[in-house]
Parts: C-alpha cells; structure tokens; sequence
C-alpha cells in the first residue's frame, strides 16, 4: 500500500509539476545523492574489506580485542555521528583549539581547516558509522573461504597482498555487493545526518519539498525517484546472493590461528592503527563529546521533556517489536510448512519495506490512513453529526505502521534463521506421537524458537527506538521520541542539550552490538 499510494500521488499530478522536479529539484538533489553514496560505498569498501581481511587472516597485537571492537559503531546512529563531530570539529572544539595552540593561530581567518558541514564531511561521518556493514559481511566470509586456494597461490610465488587482491577479494565478491547494498540503503534513508551537514540529498529534498513548500506532489515524485533506486539496489544484492556460493564453494572450516599470517615489526603496528582508526573516529568520538555533555546535564534525565519522549519511544517501539515479531513469525511459519510459490512471494513481498527510505515510507503510510479518516469522519459527521478526527494517521498508529513495514524483513531473518536450526523431522516426530499441527507449533517449536524471537523482539526494539528519517513525519503533533528530541534540539544548534537522550540511544543501541561481538568472537 504504501508503495501503491506513492506513485499514485506522483502520476495523478499536474504534468507541468514533473517538469519543474525534474528540472529544478531532482537533477541537483540527484547528483550530490549519487556522489554521497559513490565515495560513501568506496570508503566502507577500503575499510571494511581492510579490517575484515586483517582480522580473519592475519596474526598480529591486540588482534582479538579489535576483531569485535570494530562493530562498536553500529551503536552510533548516523544523525548522532554528524551532531558529535559538528561539535569536534567545530570553531570552539577540542581539534580546532589544539590546532590554534600549536601554530600560533587567533583567528579562523588565520588559516584553512576542514569544514565537516559538506559533501565530504557528510561521507566521514556516513562511513565512520556504516563500514561494519561490510566489515561483518566480509570477515565471515574470509573466515569461511579456508586455506586451501591462498596456500597454492603462495607456494606458486605470490605475495599476502596479492593474494589477497587477486583471490580473496574476488572470492568475497557476494559478500560485498551485499554490505555495500545495505550501506547504501542506509545511507539513502538517512535525514538527520544530512540536513544538519548541508547536504541536499534526495531524501532530505521530500521533505523539504512537503513540510516546507507544502508540495506533496512533488514529494511523492521525487520518492517515485528514489524507489527506482532502491529497486536498483535491490537487484544488485539478489544477484550477489544468487552467486554466494561462488565464494565459498565447499570449504567452510574456519581459519584457524596457527595459519594466520604472523605481522610482526612494522608491519604489525600500521595493522593495529588500519583497526584502530576506525573504532576511534566511529565510536569512540561521538561517545566522548556527547557524553562529555551529557555528564555536566546529569539533572536532565529527569526532566519531563526527556521522561515524555522516552515513554513515546518506549510506547511505539514495544507496539510495532510484537506486531512486527507476530507477523514474522506467520510468514515464517507459512515457509517452513507450506512450500508453495505463494508462500515465497509473500515473504519476498512482505520485505520490500527494509529497502523504503524512511520520508519515501512516511508519504506511502500517511496519505492512505488520512484518507480513510476523512472517509469515516465526513460519513459519521454527515449520519450521526459525530466527529472522529484523525483516528489512525494523527495518533501513533502511523508511526508503529511504518515501523512493522519498514523492520519486518529483520524479525523475519532472524525468525526463519531460528526455524531453519530446527530439523523438519521434529515435526513430523510430533505429529505420528498425536500432535496436532497447533500443539506441535505450540509445545515443541515455539520453546525451542523462544530465543530467536526474543532476539527478534530486541532487534526491532532497539531499531525503532534510534529511528528518524519516517518518525519526523508522521508523529502526532506535541509528540517527540528520544530520536526526535535530539534532531529538534539539533536543528535549532543545541547539540549540547540532545546529549542525554542521545547517550541513552547510544546505550540502547550497543544492547545488539554485543550481542554480534560475542558471535564473533566465539568464531575468531
């Protein structure tokens, strides 16, 4: 529906609207959207690759401390990253100051620094926060190559690196497209990070051509665009996972430590700084200026302003983690015990809405849900001289709509991957002991899949709770979540006071990123 609505608004517009988007609007928002997301995939790649291979295949200090160190900064959302080094980077910031006192300098006519608040800037902090991406799609899969056709090439006289370049990165080849699909996909959905930043992406550009030029046309035009994208995006990632066994054929044993490439001297140390740098500018930057604020604001966790938005986010988020877990499950379900084409596309179908940028979904949900409340206002207003007002779209139904569409391919990966550690036979056992179908759901599945539901139940918590760029758009009037807090005091230049609603997302968000590090480090 909300994909229907979209190109319904955008097509039954006046034609003379197309040309002025696609003469005045997309073509600029279009290009610097290309280039944000081109340098951004190049710069996860370089990282992510780089570290992956670094950890999987080579031995060298502090190896099994960095191996999941490196997943740190998926805790950071990528609105929080721009507000932090907005502030570290700033006139008046730690970097800037210590530059001044080192060379003499007084003023900021004195000398040239690197402004955060452009393009490049804006592909810092992107890929600061989303190279884990391909750096978890990436180690696996360096893990799970063995040793096999890199010990021939080296018998056969070639170098680390070439092998690296030559048969590694190549047999990683899926694994990356894959990584890459989701940074860019993440990357096209973000608003905060790029509006505070300055950066006139497509994304942005829906909402600004809606909530401040009062056109829906032709913001549902440019999210038409930016679907064609994402559709794009979209067939690069099924085909790279069509040929992922391309990359591992038959060889899964793990890389064991007694084969990994012993660094040492010179050579070890530049490998500790690869890994380094990038947990450093990733996390450990936007944790020390935020919770340096958040610190000297101690009180504020106690403000009703801040207890509000923690209760709404607490609210919506628990709401969409068991509808979209419930609904998870269903089409899980219907996958394991039904093994018609039907059940596929449905839970093909069913995941399109991870791919939807956030404004583009918040368009697709709000317009049908506001049109079906005036329909049911104006009959009761016109039978019963009753007014309902805005029953769904001005409540927080909207938002946990958006929020069960656009998470439900996670909770369905991480319920399917539960089902599938669960032999077929356990059913069929059940069912010749007397079973029927709905007591072997519920007394022999359903203990067994409590975990991957709870995770599932964590996962979407935890997502909607930093959620943004959909949430802006479709939250009731007087109604802020933590997410929306902090963009509201950032955009009025008051990094300062979203610091402890931030941290609190940040803390939120590491919840997960344990939960990965330690799968890693049961397989370093």
């Amino acid at each position: 529906m909300p994909i229907a609505a979209i190109f319904v608004i955008g097509f039954s517009a006046d034609p003379e609207n197309w040309r002025h988007m696609m003469t005045n609007v997309i073509p600029r928002a279009g290009v610097r959207t290309f280039w944000l997301l081109f340098f951004t995939g190049l710069a996860t790649a370089v990282v992510g690759i780089g570290c992956a291979w670094l950890v999987a295949a080579c031995e060298f200090p502090f190896r099994r401390f960095l191996s999941p160190a490196l997943v740190l900064p998926l805790a950071i959302p990528s609105y929080l990253a721009a507000y932090a080094f907005g502030e570290f980077l700033d006139f008046t910031g730690p970097v800037q100051s210590a530059y001044r006192a080192v060379f003499g300098f007084t003023s900021a006519r004195d000398y040239d620094f690197f402004d955060v608040k452009s393009l490049p800037g804006a592909v810092l902090v992107m890929s600061a926060v989303l190279y884990p991406y391909v750096y978890l799609a990436c180690r696996s899969m360096f893990l799970m190559q063995g040793r096999a056709a890199a010990d021939v090439a080296r018998t056969l006289g070639s170098s680390p690196l070439r092998v690296f370049a030559r048969i590694q990165v190549p047999m990683a080849r899926p694994a990356i497209m894959i990584g890459l699909t989701l940074v860019m996909m993440e990357t096209l959905n973000d608003i905060g990070a790029v509006e505070y930043l300055g950066v006139q992406t497509l994304t942005f550009s829906v909402y600004d051509t809606w909530l401040n030029r009062g056109s829906l046309a032709g913001a549902a035009q440019i999210a038409c665009v930016m679907l064609l994208i994402v559709a794009g995006l979209l067939v690069v990632e099924r085909m790279a996972r069509r040929r992922q066994r391309f990359s591992s054929h038959k060889t899964t044993a793990i890389v064991p430590d007694a084969v990994r490439l012993r660094l040492t001297g010179m050579k070890a140390w530049l490998a500790v700084l690869f890994c380094l740098v990038p947990i450093l500018v990733g996390f450990v930057v936007p944790v020390f200026v935020l919770g340096g604020f958040a610190l000297r604001r101690v009180e504020e966790f106690f403000e009703p302003r801040l207890l509000d938005a923690l209760w709404h986010s607490t609210l919506v988020s628990s709401a969409a983690a068991v509808i979209t877990v419930l609904l998870a499950f269903v089409l899980s379900y219907a996958a394991r015990t039904d093994r018609s084409r039907l059940a596929k596309a449905a839970g093909r179908l069913a995941s399109l809405g991870y791919g939807i940028p956030g404004t583009v979904l918040g368009i697709g949900v709000l317009i049908p849900l506001a049109s079906f409340d005036n329909a049911v206002d104006g009959w009761l207003r016109q039978s019963f001289g009753i007014s309902t007002g805005l029953l769904l779209s001005g409540t927080g139904f909207a938002i946990v709509y958006a929020y069960t569409v656009r998470f439900l391919t996670m909770a369905e990966g991480t319920i399917d991957a539960g089902f599938q550690k669960l032999s077929p036979h356990l059913d069929m056992a059940a069912r010749t002991l007397g079973r029927s179908g709905l007591q072997t759901l519920r007394q022999v599945l359903l203990p067994n899949l409590r975990p991957a539901v709870l995770t599932a139940a964590l996962l979407v918590f935890i997502e909607t709770l930093k959620e943004l760029s959909a949430t802006i758009l479709l939250r009731p009037f007087n109604f802020n979540t933590l997410a929306t807090l902090v963009y509201e005091d950032a955009s009025r230049g008051m990094a300062q006071d979203a610091s402890v609603a931030a941290m609190i997302i940040i803390a939120a968000g590491l919840i997960p990123v344990i939960l990965v590090s330690r799968s890693l480090d049961e397989r370093r």
